[in-house]
């Protein structure tokens, strides 16, 4: 069990979507994951090819934007499953000009794989008031 190749994981996601990666973004998720922002104003996705589907129409969309991710809690449930939280702080600009900012927490969870630790659900819910307006992906 690895508290570091979990954080590495949320890591992963950022860095995939901040360098327009999708593929790296997907990375950091499992096969059956989970990824939902409804609490956000933006949708809910289930599996990789949805997940993907989202992650190559942000990068298509955003000219710029960064995602901070910190303040990680994990709790071990099992010897292959955990839970926790994190903070994200993510702000840019689409394409066509409009800004967006989230500030958020992410309530994860986490599976091991034959590839090591993959985040299995993700729901960002805000922590300030979201300014997604002209967002479309």
């Amino acid at each position: 069990m690895s508290v570091s190749e979990i954080i590495s994981a949320t890591h992963t996601y950022a860095l995939g979507l901040d360098k327009f990666d999708p593929k790296l973004a997907l990375s950091a998720f499992a096969v059956d994951a989970v990824w939902d922002a409804t609490p956000v104003g933006l949708a809910k996705y289930e599996g990789h090819e949805a997940i993907l589907d989202f992650f190559e129409r942000d990068a298509e969309q955003v000219k710029d934007q960064f995602h901070i991710i910190t303040n990680h809690i994990v709790h071990f449930d099992s010897e292959t499953t955990a839970h926790g939280t994190n903070y994200v702080f993510s702000e840019g600009h689409t394409n066509g000009g409009a800004a967006f900012k989230a500030i958020a927490l992410n309530e994860d969870t986490y599976v091991h794989t034959d590839d090591g630790w993959k985040i299995a659900s993700r729901v960002i819910s805000p922590l300030t008031p979201p300014q997604m307006e002209g967002f479309e992906a």
